[in-house]
């Protein structure tokens, strides 16, 4: 199998049905996860770029079928942060290191274009030399083009899925894959660094949705990519699924460092949620950046995609000291910079 890992390494792609071996047996996993980290140092270093999370609003207008804060979800506490609350945060951060900011939230009407604008604009002001990343659901071409021109750099939105009809089974008919992977092309052909990412162990998911996914992200070629397992939220229809596999969820991260050398590629908080070295583990398998959390607390609390996130220790953005020392300790650094994507030579 390692023959398989090295063809991987070398021509950064491999068949379908070589993908689907590699996924279903999980073979030489420390063999992979080496060369996964041979390539990620190859294009970055020993850096890990870290970026400020903010959870500006937790009202969505949408019931996908796994998401705590879907809008038929009553037990939510609902919030959405000021223009105040999001430029003290990012000024908080920017005292702090940080060069990055993610506004992340439901896609929640009361942030408009004029309204978000306002927000980038001012934020760009008064964190000289940041970058500004938006993860606000589908808009419309017209709204990612102002957004754009108002100075955010990247956009998040991730496919969830690659295949149509696993697709309409977590989501309500009015969202299509059709519309999300048009939103995706919209939003590169605009300039933005563009992100995709799918859950890991999703319910309904095969070993070929897998496969389909991880063609579709060599084809698209994104500049991030966001994976992570799925956990199941206690107010949702898939409250009783069992969680995705934090193994598969590092296995896979390691596949995609090699079919993308470049990408910036996360160790989300659900991989830290699934597993308390879950960080580490993705670190040492490719992925180099961290997203800890400059929400205000009280936001932290409610911002509950699922069950038990976290959001007291390392991944809060307020104890950067110990998630240094804790990236220092498996022999990589928290850098504070911007950390743009660089192309693969």
């Amino acid at each position: 199998m390692k023959k398989l890992i090295d063809k991987l390494f070398n021509e950064r792609d491999l068949s379908d049905d070589e993908l689907k071996t590699l996924i279903t047996d999980m073979p030489e996993p420390e063999y992979l996860f080496s060369k996964a980290r041979e390539r990620a140092t190859e294009v970055y270093g020993k850096k890990v770029f870290i970026r400020g999370l903010i959870e500006i609003s937790n009202i969505c207008k949408n019931d996908c079928l796994y998401c705590g804060i879907r809008k038929s979800n009553g037990n939510v506490s609902r919030y959405r942060l000021t223009k105040e609350e999001i430029i003290s945060s990012c000024e908080n951060g920017y005292d702090l290191g940080f060069r990055t900011f993610v506004l992340q939230g439901g896609e929640d009407g009361f942030f408009t274009d004029e309204t978000l604008v306002n927000i980038i604009k001012e934020i760009k002001e008064k964190c000289p030399g940041s970058a500004v990343t938006l993860s606000l659901g589908e808009r419309s071409e017209k709204s990612y083009r102002r957004l754009k021109e108002a100075g955010a750099d990247r956009y998040l939105l991730r496919h969830e899925t690659a295949n149509e009809d696993h697709y309409d089974k977590l989501h309500p008919a009015e969202l299509s894959l059709k519309n999300r992977i048009n939103g995706l092309k919209t939003l590169r052909k605009i300039g933005f660094q563009t992100g995709c990412g799918f859950m890991v162990g999703s319910p309904y998911q095969t070993v070929d949705n897998l496969v389909e996914d991880l063609r579709f992200i060599k084809n698209f070629e994104p500049q991030m990519v966001g994976i992570g397992p799925f956990l199941p939220h206690k107010d949702t229809p898939f409250k009783n699924e069992k969680p995705g596999s934090s193994d598969l969820t590092v296995y896979l991260l390691a596949i995609i460092r090699l079919m993308l050398p470049s990408v910036l590629l996360p160790a989300t908080t659900a991989l830290g949620t699934a597993e308390e070295n879950g960080r580490e583990r993705g670190i040492l398998a490719g992925a180099n950046v961290i997203m800890p959390n400059l929400s205000p607390e009280s936001a932290r609390e409610k911002y509950t995609l699922y069950n038990n996130k976290l959001h007291t220790g390392a991944e809060n953005a307020y104890k950067l000291d110990l998630l240094k020392k804790r990236i220092s300790e498996i022999g990589y650094e928290i850098v504070t910079e911007r950390g743009d994507f660089i192309p693969y030579k």
